[in-house]
């Protein structure tokens, strides 16, 4: 018997519903289709569902987005660093309480107290024919993160393959779900070679009809909803061979049903009823800069070095999407502000150190970046600024008005973004704290409430 066996799957949607109704729309129309002409099909999701800059999944702490992968029909998941390391311990404890699929992710577990009950390695899917498919999921490892956060992350290709080799000799297929990149999926196919398919994300790269290393199939359909991918499998009973075919469907595409402008209009509604609420109240509005130093800056950068008693403090005028303006603020308020996924960071540097980040900072180039990625939600990078810590007309180092002594370990802090080497190589590997769980709107929140009220 040849048996054919379809897997819709999404990646990297970072709470962007503009297709979300359209989508799901046609994957439902497909998927009946498909069930009456007697071909099972599964409806898989690879993580970064969840993006906290979208004010819904704010408001909600992510259990709507959980909420449309259960109406939508969803089989299995697995999570992304988005739902890994955004949250609080308790908030992803609770997350998938209601989920009507399964959650896979084989390298993470609780490092103290119960493991959530949504939490498995790996899963077996089981066609109406008795064809047995494994499922393995597995997230990147951000391993600093997660620690602060209360959760242990190991190395996922270790912890993936120790489950394939479980998983061999009890199904007929077997496709791994990954969060963990184009690079790490390719090492993987070389390392795991009885993965049948590997859906990838996490690097939003595009796969029009897969890729292939060695026997492994590779996938990814970018980011954003933009793409939904379809593989077919044709199994055969008595071989035990297989054949995959994958193609990628552009969602931009697809007929928009009726409900969808309710269904963003409701979306929003929702969260403004829930966020929009006084938390402090200003005296006086506080104007942003993406170019030059501001208000809003000077506000911000009173309140992460009172939050964190830094010495001098660092970060982007970017950041900031709107003023602050006089009056009552609500988190309504602070998220339009301040919607990036960010956390600040205190790393300890020498006065050598600071004078050499400094000198960096002046990266003309910088500010007019137009940067997506790493937690930054805004428009454009904007001018670089330091606060506590300048160079004098002799090019010697600052802090607080007095010549730095180059040799004493200083107190930075700045946002989580700088630290993954990107634009700064040496942060990579000083002392650092991460200030988790709270983001930059929170951190903002506490400071009105407590300084400014």
């Amino acid at each position: 018997m040849q048996e054919k066996i379809h897997f819709f799957h999404t990646n990297d949607l970072h709470s962007h519903f503009e297709f979300w109704m359209r989508t799901q729309s046609y994957v439902h129309a497909q998927r009946t289709l498909l069930a009456q002409q007697g071909e099972p099909s599964f409806l898989l999701d690879i993580g970064d569902h969840i993006d906290r800059s979208h004010i819904y999944t704010e408001a909600l702490k992510g259990k709507g987005n959980v909420q449309m992968l259960n109406d939508a029909n969803y089989d299995v998941v697995t999570i992304g660093n988005n739902e890994g390391i955004t949250f609080a311990h308790e908030d992803l404890m609770d997350l998938y309480e209601h989920a009507t699929f399964e959650v896979v992710v084989a390298n993470l577990q609780a490092s103290e107290g119960p493991q959530p009950a949504w939490l498995k390695p790996y899963t077996i899917l089981t066609t109406k024919y008795g064809t047995k498919i494994g499922v393995v999921g597995a997230t990147a490892q951000f391993e600093a993160f997660y620690r602060s956060l209360k959760w242990q992350v190991t190395e996922p290709r270790i912890a993936i393959i120790q489950i394939v080799e479980q998983l061999k000799t009890q199904v007929d297929i077997i496709i791994c779900l990954s969060h963990l990149g184009k690079t790490e999926d390719e090492l993987l196919a070389e390392e795991c070679p009885e993965i049948d398919v590997i859906f990838g994300s996490h690097t939003h790269h595009l796969f029009e009809t897969g890729e292939y290393v060695g026997n492994v199939l590779l996938t990814g359909c970018g980011k954003f909803g933009q793409y939904i991918g379809h593989l077919i499998i044709e199994f055969d009973h008595q071989t035990k061979q297989l054949t995959r075919q994958e193609k990628v469907i552009e969602c931009a595409l697809l007929p928009s049903p009726k409900e969808e402008l309710p269904f963003l209009q409701n979306l929003l509604k929702e969260a403004q009823q829930k966020l929009d609420k006084p938390a402090f109240t200003t005296v006086k509005t506080y104007h942003k800069e993406w170019f030059h130093y501001s208000q809003l800056s000077d506000l911000f950068a009173e309140a992460i070095i009172d939050y964190t008693a830094a010495d001098c403090a660092l970060f982007n005028a970017g950041i900031f999407l709107e003023d602050l303006h006089k009056g009552n603020v609500s988190a309504y308020d602070l998220h339009r502000i301040l919607p990036h996924p960010i956390n600040l960071c205190t790393l300890e540097l020498t006065g050598t150190e600071l004078k050499e980040i400094y000198i960096q900072s002046m990266n003309e180039e910088w500010p007019q970046l137009q940067f997506k990625g790493l937690g930054f939600r805004g428009i454009v990078f904007g001018k670089l600024l330091t606060y506590h810590f300048n160079l004098n007309a002799q090019r010697e180092l600052i802090i607080h008005g007095e010549v730095a002594d180059l040799q004493r370990t200083y107190k930075l802090v700045t946002l989580d973004l700088f630290t993954f080497g990107y634009f700064f190589p040496s942060f990579k590997y000083a002392k650092k704290h991460y200030q988790l769980p709270l983001f930059l709107r929170d951190i903002m929140q506490w400071y009105g409430q407590n300084k400014l009220n």
